[in-house]
């Protein structure tokens, strides 16, 4: 392992590393680093928390002078990633006094029309970057530098058009460095036509596998809510992050945990931005140790210290399933990925079940309670019920008059979350699944 003197960083900002109690980098550091100050494109694959930030900023802020023009541009796929990143720049080139500038949707324009006037590194998400572009209140002819963040994150979201079209604004005579955690066909397109020569960088998965534990447990749909009660309650642990497919998932759960006494707090893309930025900040602080989210939490932010992922729903796209669980198990500690899944999440979670490197073993139902939830339509749960043990009813012995959180197929809007669609409906697997995976289903994470 090489220090980061040994990387060929200047004083400046070796200062600011060891100011912030940094000692040694991290493997993306590592590689990318000396790779970026001698100008080369990079396409590097590396998960959330791996210290990606620092290892694409430090050949921009060692190579930019600050002259009033935007040099560097940085593509981040959610507002939460794009503020942190920009925080993050503005500590780390504190000795160098360049201007960074986050942009985003959500928040008012005019502010930021004013503070691109006069800045060297704007850091935003593809819609906002293209309303400045399409105002001509920003201009990329003078980029340096381009960055894409979580760039396989920003497709799943449907902004390839929208990154297609502004990097064909972008100085031809640039340095362009792009992170994923997954490289997929669109990436390596996006790589071969946007970069020239690119070293790849690849990096180990930061999760440590003998540390995670990954489980699940298969209740009928009216039970999820009582068995997530029950598993809060019980399991021990330090942070947790429950995830939810939309956001009016989310919102039901925060609710009726809140009711049942968990202290919990919610994000996702409904809320305004200082909404969410208070939320992060709130969870940071651990103030709260439950956050009820969808995937824009999962990919990019940087949450220390959690120790249980739950699953809520599965995610209709598995590789999102692999950045979820990715939240848990870091640094040596302990984690555990707990899914609870009824016959909506069948079909997703056999995609997750059939990934290489996946190990999720089927857990028996404890003995709950169901508690009485409040729907959209009202309160009200199944009299009386206790659910668990080994020896389950049939699915047929329950069925509720309606589904919690009022679930239904509704409209488009309800089935999507952040542009991506998950459809419900009756998947039920076979006898085998619901006694637990095949053996072929199961490897080592």
């Amino acid at each position: 392992m090489k220090t980061f003197e040994e990387l060929g960083l200047t004083k400046e900002l070796l200062d600011v590393i060891h100011q912030k109690g940094f000692t040694e980098p991290t493997e993306i550091q590592e590689k990318a680093i000396p790779l970026a100050l001698s100008g080369k494109d990079i396409i590097g694959g590396s998960a959330t928390g791996s210290g990606k930030t620092l290892a694409f900023g430090a050949a921009i802020i060692e190579n930019l002078q600050s002259n009033g023009n935007v040099q560097a541009l940085i593509l981040t796929p959610t507002r939460e990633l794009a503020e942190q990143v920009a925080e993050t720049l503005e500590e780390f080139s504190k000795n160098k006094h360049l201007t960074i500038t986050s942009v985003f949707g959500g928040v008012g324009i005019e502010p930021q029309i004013k503070r691109l006037r006069h800045t060297d590194v704007v850091v935003g998400t593809p819609g906002r970057i293209l309303d400045h572009l399409e105002r001509h209140t920003l201009s990329l002819r003078n980029i340096k530098f381009l960055v894409l963040d979580e760039v396989d994150r920003m497709f799943d979201m449907g902004f390839r058009d929208d990154v297609e079209k502004i990097l064909r604004q972008c100085s031809p005579e640039r340095q362009t460095m792009l992170f994923s955690a997954t490289i997929s066909r669109d990436i390596d397109y996006l790589a071969r036509k946007h970069t020239r020569n690119a070293v790849e960088i690849a990096v180990k998965n930061q999760v440590d596998p003998s540390k995670l534990t990954q489980v699940y447990y298969d209740v009928p749909a009216n039970m999820k809510f009582s068995l997530l009660v029950h598993l809060l309650k019980n399991e021990q642990g330090d942070l947790v992050m429950v995830f939810c497919n939309t956001r009016r998932i989310v919102d039901f759960v925060e609710r009726n945990l809140r009711r049942v006494g968990l202290n919990s707090i919610a994000i996702h893309g409904g809320l305004t931005q200082n909404r969410r930025s208070r939320v992060l900040e709130e969870f940071h602080g651990k103030g709260t140790k439950i956050l009820i989210c969808t995937d824009v939490a999962g990919r990019g932010l940087d949450i220390k210290g959690v120790s249980h992922v739950y699953n809520y729903d599965i995610p209709s796209v598995s590789s999102d399933y692999i950045h979820r669980i990715g939240r848990t198990a870091r640094a040596g500690q302990e984690g555990k990925a707990i899914n609870i899944i009824s016959d909506r999440d069948y079909e997703s979670f056999k995609n997750v079940l059939n990934r290489e490197n996946v190990h999720v073993k089927p857990e028996d139902l404890p003995a709950f309670e169901q508690v009485q939830i409040e729907t959209n339509y009202g309160s009200g749960f199944d009299r009386g019920r206790h659910f668990g043990g080994r020896n389950r009813p049939s699915r047929g012995s329950y069925r509720p008059h309606r589904r919690e959180g009022g679930y239904s197929r509704g409209s488009r809007e309800e089935r999507n979350e952040e542009g991506r669609r998950h459809s419900y409906g009756d998947r039920r697997p076979s006898r085998d699944f619901r006694r637990g995976p095949s053996h072929s289903h199961r490897h080592s994470f």
